[in-house]
């Protein structure tokens, strides 16, 4: 690992991390390993599709967002320890190059405790925060939960909705040839998950089964596949089912399921509310801290 720091005004600091290939590439396996249960291709079991079969039809970035959270959950903390800064915030981190056999390359940006000389100076005022949660915060939070929990069931009564799960097959064109590795069967794509390039799955809002689509793209201009990159394309889909989400009934039932500690619903409600305050309130302090620092430092410039 390469660790780079650019130090900044206002006691602010990006740290340019850099990871070899082989750390991307074990990344990208875990990846895999986490999603395959979830894809599935004709003619393999549903978890058993190899790696380079799915690479294949859909390119290796298919699985970059779970090996980048992956990357740097494991290697932002030894950066931390290497770069010697007395850092009080959490990284803002961003993604400068992610590839299949290249480097891993991604950036952080921290606030750094100032070093003052005090002097004397009045009392400080800092901004009073509010901590308090809203029951539309909490229903929120039990939606999310309600979503995580909730089961496909067929819909044969109306077209494609945001959230439902398109089963379809689709063939790529590009001036009115097909290319390759732009083809699949039988294929489980969910709406709004953007899984898919550009507005592809927002074309099929509002279709039904048995339809035939002409879903109009364009490819990315960094997109890995130089052939295709900054290309339009045309994707031939036809439609084979809709699955929709059912969610479970919020009762007592479903809570002793999700909580370890809640037995009813309102128990239920007002743990999240315990635990989106007890969120909100280190926030709070955290933006507090950063506040005093920086009027102390003025304070004394």
């Amino acid at each position: 690992m390469k660790v780079q720091v650019e130090s900044q005004e206002k006691n602010v600091a990006t740290l340019r991390i850099e990871l070899d290939a082989a750390v991307v590439d074990k990344a990208i396996k875990q990846a895999y390993n986490k999603q395959k249960k979830s894809i599935s291709i004709p003619g393999f079991r549903k978890g058993k599709v190899p790696q380079a079969m799915i690479e294949k039809m859909y390119g290796p970035s298919i699985f970059y967002e779970e090996a980048a959270n992956i990357m740097i959950r494991e290697n932002y903390p030894d950066a931390y320890d290497e770069c010697e800064l007395d850092i009080v915030s959490s990284p803002q981190v961003d993604i400068v190059q992610i590839e299949k056999g290249q480097p891993f390359i991604f950036t952080a940006v921290v606030a750094t405790k100032p070093e003052v000389k005090l002097g004397t100076y009045e009392g400080i005022e800092v901004t009073d925060i509010d901590v308090s949660v809203s029951s539309e915060e909490i229903d929120e939070e039990i939606n999310k939960e309600l979503k995580n929990n909730s089961r496909l069931v067929d819909v044969t009564d109306r077209p494609i909705e945001q959230g439902d799960t398109a089963n379809i097959d689709f063939t790529g064109y590009m001036d009115d040839e097909p290319f390759e590795g732009g083809d699949g069967k039988a294929f489980d794509l969910e709406i709004g998950s953007h899984s898919f390039i550009d507005n592809f799955e927002d074309q099929l809002v509002g279709k039904n089964i048995g339809d035939d689509v002409d879903v109009n793209v364009t490819f990315p201009e960094d997109y890995q596949a130089s052939n295709l990159a900054g290309k339009p394309a045309v994707f031939k889909v036809h439609i084979n089912g809709i699955n929709g989400r059912e969610l479970p009934v919020l009762d007592d039932d479903f809570v002793g399921d999700v909580s370890e500690e809640a037995e009813t619903v309102d128990e239920y409600k007002a743990e999240i509310e315990k635990k989106l305050k007890e969120k909100k309130e280190a926030e709070a302090r955290q933006r507090q801290e950063a506040e005093i620092i920086t009027k102390i430092v003025e304070g004394c410039e």
